[in-house]
């Protein structure tokens, strides 16, 4: 780390400590040419995800419009808030760790039909249903068939 009071390379760190609830880290360093102590912070570098939509354009993921469509899904069932943030994390960690940059929103719906079943049944035939557009009752009743024959 270069000292910014004399520009030397060499530092020694006097003390470190999480902040920003453990997202960085807080580091006291003192330049071994000067003497002098200067702070720097650490930040996980976290490279952003693309979301190839079915029309081919690209978004950056956003775990908010995710978070509300699980929301939407999970309305008026015994889901709790709690739950939900643990599932979209979890596709979002899912995602920071493929080594892939860009996934599909079908890849995306996927993580997110599977959390949803592990969750609540019928939060996770409301999300299939507006995610795989059923066109009519019969591919519902094949979505319901499928889930109780797993049973």
């Amino acid at each position: 780390m270069k000292c910014p009071f004399c520009g030397y390379e060499e530092s020694k760190v006097i003390d470190s400590r999480p902040t920003d609830e453990g997202s960085r880290i807080r580091r006291r360093r003192e330049c071994l040419q000067c003497g002098k102590r200067f702070t720097t912070y650490e930040v996980i570098e976290s490279l952003p995800i693309l979301v190839i939509k079915k029309d081919k354009s690209r978004e950056v993921f956003d775990r908010n419009k995710l978070l509300n469509g699980m929301m939407r899904a999970c309305e008026k069932r015994p889901v709790t808030m709690d739950e939900l943030e643990k599932a979209v994390n979890s596709i979002e960690s899912t995602l920071q760790n493929s080594l892939d940059r860009e996934v599909t929103s079908l890849q995306v719906g996927e993580l997110a039909m599977e959390k949803l079943k592990e969750i609540d049944e019928v939060a996770y035939v409301r999300f299939a249903s507006v995610y795989r557009r059923f066109r009519d009752i019969n591919a519902f009743m094949e979505e319901l068939s499928a889930l109780l024959d797993k049973k």
